[in-house]
């Protein structure tokens, strides 16, 4: 059974880590059930602050995710429509231009937001554009660390089992 729980917590932290670059998958939740797993095998020394301070850390992540892209494009000078834009931009970009699209998206929609806005400024449309790239980016780069050191954990808390496994095979 620990060989089991041992395999599938590696794959969700592999997945976690796919999860945080495509925003259909729920990454860094999917990192931290894969913690959770490597906790449940009986050779793993991961102790409950560890779990809890994970705990936290995917929380706040997952805020930052959710508050960041408005927050920063309304920081430079974007309106409700640059961040709504932005948001349906992601969507967008993810569906009609992979794999670029996931990048640009977020500024299309933004920029597209802000001139139903308003037409006449465009060089806020763009700051606000410019925002909500900066916003994917840096959430996205937020949430890729996580789930690599989570990924990095399961590896460590793993690693003595499959040799150990290996070992016995041959």
């Amino acid at each position: 059974m620990d060989l089991f729980l041992a395999i599938l917590a590696l794959l969700l932290s592999v997945v976690g880590i796919i999860g945080c670059i495509v925003p259909a998958l729920p990454g860094n939740v999917l990192s931290y059930i894969g913690l959770l797993l490597v906790a449940c095998t009986g050779y793993a020394e991961i102790d409950t602050a560890s779990l809890v301070l994970w705990f936290v850390l995917t929380l706040l992540v997952i805020a930052a995710d959710f508050y960041l892209p408005a927050w920063m494009t309304r920081r430079f000078g974007g309106s409700r429509a640059g961040a709504v834009g932005a948001t349906v931009g992601v969507f967008a970009g993810i569906f009609l231009f992979p794999p670029f699209g996931i990048l640009l998206g977020p500024f299309f929609g933004a920029v597209l937001g802000e001139l139903t806005h308003d037409r006449r400024d465009a060089s806020r449309a763009l700051r606000s554009g410019f925002g909500s790239f900066l916003a994917f980016v840096v959430g996205t780069g937020l949430k890729l660390l996580v789930a690599l050191w989570l990924f990095g954990v399961v590896i460590a808390a793993v690693w003595p089992a499959f040799t150990n496994w290996i070992g016995t095979i041959l």
